[in-house]
């Protein structure tokens, strides 16, 4: 169960979020949907949307482009909807320049050979890919102490329990902001 399967049981238990869609420069795995589980775009519109300011924070990983548009949240912040961003570290880092409001939970795995395992059973990846997510995940576990929150993804109904818990608190806190998933 990876952090997409995190973030849908959250949303489930917590219908007031959304989830903000984000683009990736990566081909659609079986199943996916164009504008709906990504906005799936080229490299060169997403430069074009780069150079234009068209993102809230975007980042490189694994050898591909991920980030969240800029109209992604604002048209759900403008509804009043407390916003999900399911982002990268490096995404994270922009964002609380960007949004200083937002709360930032970092999502970890139990361990990177749990996350090797999970990676090498999607079946998505290639060998390379699965090596070069590891080399990524273990760099950003040295980073979770950035991060306000931090919910270990190793029993989903714990995980998800933990992450409800702090979405609700902040979202009794104040207004509607925006939580991050790093």
């Amino acid at each position: 169960m990876g952090k997409g399967t995190l973030i849908r049981a959250l949303l489930e238990r917590v219908p007031e979020l959304e989830l903000a869609v984000s683009a990736t420069t990566r081909r659609p795995r079986a199943g996916e949907t164009q504008d709906v589980d990504y906005h799936f775009l080229s490299d060169a519109e997403f430069e074009r949307r780069v150079q234009a300011g068209g993102f809230v924070e975007w980042a490189e990983y694994s050898g591909r482009r991920y980030g969240t548009l800029r109209s992604e949240l604002d048209d759900r912040l403008r509804s009043g909807r407390p916003v999900v961003l399911e982002i990268e570290l490096q995404g994270a880092r922009q964002v609380r320049q960007t949004v200083p409001a937002a709360v930032q939970v970092f999502i970890a795995p139990p361990t990177l050979e749990t996350l090797r395992l999970r990676l090498v059973g999607r079946g998505t990846d290639s060998p390379e890919d699965v090596e070069r997510r590891l080399q990524t995940a273990a760099d950003e576990l040295a980073a979770q102490e950035e991060f306000a929150y931090v919910v270990v993804n190793d029993r989903l109904e714990e995980a998800v329990g933990r992450l409800e818990a702090i979405v609700r608190e902040n979202l009794s806190a104040g207004p509607a902001g925006t939580t991050l998933s790093s």
